[in-house]
This record gives structure tokens, C-alpha cells and sequence, in this order.
């Protein structure tokens, strides 16, 4: 197969600045035509690719997809470990390029690929646990867009970009509902993510309403982890606010979004994963439900995983 880069058509908007490309290509069995990609390029840190128009044959949508590039890229022929992270359209309210740029420049981390994905008005529906919908259905599609991440943002990275697909802190994250997300997608593909970040996760998900009955056995990601072999080698870090909510179902003091992380870490323990080693809690006195709070995070998870890890339990 040729390579895109060799059937495209460029346009130079700003010199030096700004490339922007038009695909004509088609890549893992999802056609492309008319794909689209601004390049903004930096002279002192990471450039981004943004890819306008990817058209995804199990979404049935394009999708928006930022990619981050080291200061490196151009100069080297050498492959990256890479982030793939979910709710990218959130990128810049939480200061990713700064802290790329920081932390790669401070030796903090080692230059790294970051591909961010836009979530649009499907969010509801593509976030969720694969193998099942929540109690109003939420996350019906969660399915395709693990197939998506998978058989074709995957195959066409891999192709296009020299991203090192065997490094060991390959890593899948996201923020709420990108979080849970993020968490099905690297339980069920160990071999793709080696590591997962969730910031303030949406681990409430559940199959039963509070007033038809609910009990704490109706989470559904804890279900699947309690059900589910033990992935060798996965690694998870799990970061929730003081403030990420006020609902304290079970009136014991502690909020929910707390407690539901918390018990995510009992069911990893049971399964055989070893805090510290394997498990890094990371809790935010005063944190909120919002890009302020994942933007203060972002540093320690960068560095938790791709360079030297930092405190939690």
C-alpha cells in the first residue's frame, strides 16, 4: 500500500506554520476520502497534527483527532511511546501541550506521541462498557467505539506515524465517562494499552436505577473485573476530586465517585494487582468535576507513566 503522505494534496496556509493536507486514500477497510490535516508546527516543543475528517465505518461519523508530535519527530527516524486519550477536545481547557512541553523539556518524561479523540454529541452513547448499556441504555454504542480505537484508528496510526506499538507505557486515558471508557477498552485489549489513566472516572455506571432496587453489585465495570481473568502486566491510575460531587448514596461520609474508585481498587486487589506497584490512587484535596482539576493531574499521570512515578497510596 502506498503511503498517504505520498497521495495527498498539500495546501500551505502559513508558511513554516500551518500544512494542511487532503486525503485520497482508504485504510483498515475505512474510507478516508476528502480526510483532512492542519499540521501547526512549534519551534520550541510539540506540533499538532489535527485531523479534521476521519471517516469511521463503525461510527458511522468523522471523527476530530489531535495529534501531538515531539520537537524530535522531524529530526529522528526513531519510534515513540504513544497516549491515546479520550475527550481530546478538552485538550488545550487542560493545558496539555504546555505540560507536554514542560515536562519533556525538564527530563520529567521521554518524548511521546499523544493522540487525542473528539467526542461529539454521541459521547453519551460511545462512552460506556462494551458488553453491556447502562439502565437507560447509555453506552449503546460502546462497542463500535472500541472497534473503532481498534481496527481502525490503530491500523491507521501504526501506518502513518512511527508510534512504538510493544513499548510497555503505551497507555489509553480519559476524563468521567472517557475514563470508564478508557478503563473497558484497555481491560479487554491488554495487549494494545499497557497502562490506563481515568481522571474523576464515571465508575457509578450501573444496570439498575437507585429507586428500582439498585444495590452496589449493579456497577457494572466492578461486575466485569470481579468476572474477568487477571490481564498480566496492566497497570491503572485512578485520580478522583474531594469535590468531584456531593452524592453520598450510602451516607458513610464519603462521596460516591470516591467510593466507586475506591471499590474498583478492592476488585483489582482481589483479582491479584498490587497497590503501588500496580494500582496509583491519586486523590486531589479540593479537586472538582472539571478540566481545572485533570489539568493539575495531568503532570503526575504523564509522569506516573511514562517517567518516574510519584506519590498516591
Amino acid at each position: 500500500m502506498a503511503s498517504a503522505f505520498s497521495i495527498c494534496k498539500l495546501y500551505k496556509t502559513l508558511a513554516g506554520c500551518i500544512v494542511k493536507f487532503q486525503f485520497i486514500a482508504c485504510f483498515a477497510d475505512s474510507i478516508i476520502e476528502g480526510m483532512e490535516i492542519t499540521i501547526f508546527t512549534s519551534a520550541q516543543g510539540y506540533s499538532v497534527h489535527k485531523i479534521n475528517k476521519f471517516h469511521s465505518h463503525y461510527l458511522q461519523r468523522e471523527v476530530e483527532i489531535d495529534i501531538f508530535l515531539p520537537l524530535s519527530y522531524t529530526q529522528t527516524n526513531r519510534t515513540y511511546p504513544f497516549l491515546l486519550l479520550n475527550d481530546g477536545q478538552d485538550s488545550e481547557a487542560v493545558g496539555l501541550k504546555n505540560t507536554l512541553d514542560s515536562l519533556t523539556q525538564t527530563n520529567g518524561i521521554p518524548e511521546i506521541i499523544v493522540v487525542g479523540l473528539y467526542a461529539n454529541a454521541y459521547r453519551i452513547q460511545e462512552y460506556g462498557i462494551a458488553a453491556q448499556a447502562d439502565y437507560k441504555n447509555r453506552g449503546s454504542r460502546a462497542g463500535s467505539y472500541t472497534s473503532f480505537v481498534i481496527q481502525e484508528l490503530m491500523v491507521y496510526l501504526s501506518q502513518n506515524y512511527r508510534m512504538d506499538t510493544q513499548a510497555p507505557s503505551n497507555t489509553i486515558a480519559g476524563y468521567s465517562l472517557g475514563g470508564l471508557s478508557a478503563f473497558d477498552i484497555a481491560w479487554n485489549y491488554p495487549e494494545v494499552f499497557r497502562k490506563v489513566g481515568v481522571f474523576s472516572g464515571s465508575f457509578w455506571w450501573r444496570q439498575k436505577a437507585y429507586e428500582e432496587g439498585y444495590v452496589d453489585n449493579d456497577r457494572i465495570l466492578h461486575t466485569q473485573i470481579r468476572n474477568s481473568l487477571h490481564k498480566p502486566d496492566l497497570r491503572f491510575w485512578l485520580q478522583a476530586g474531594t469535590l468531584d460531587e456531593t452524592a453520598d448514596r450510602n451516607q458513610n461520609g464519603i462521596i460516591d465517585s470516591i467510593d466507586d474508585t475506591l471499590d474498583i481498587i478492592v476488585e483489582l486487589t482481589r483479582k491479584g494487582y498490587r497497590p503501588w506497584d500496580d494500582i496509583h490512587y491519586y486523590q486531589m484535596e479540593g479537586g472538582q468535576h472539571n478540566p481545572n482539576t485533570w489539568g493539575q493531574a495531568m503532570p503526575v499521570f504523564l509522569q506516573w507513566a511514562f517517567g518516574k512515578r510519584q506519590g498516591g497510596f
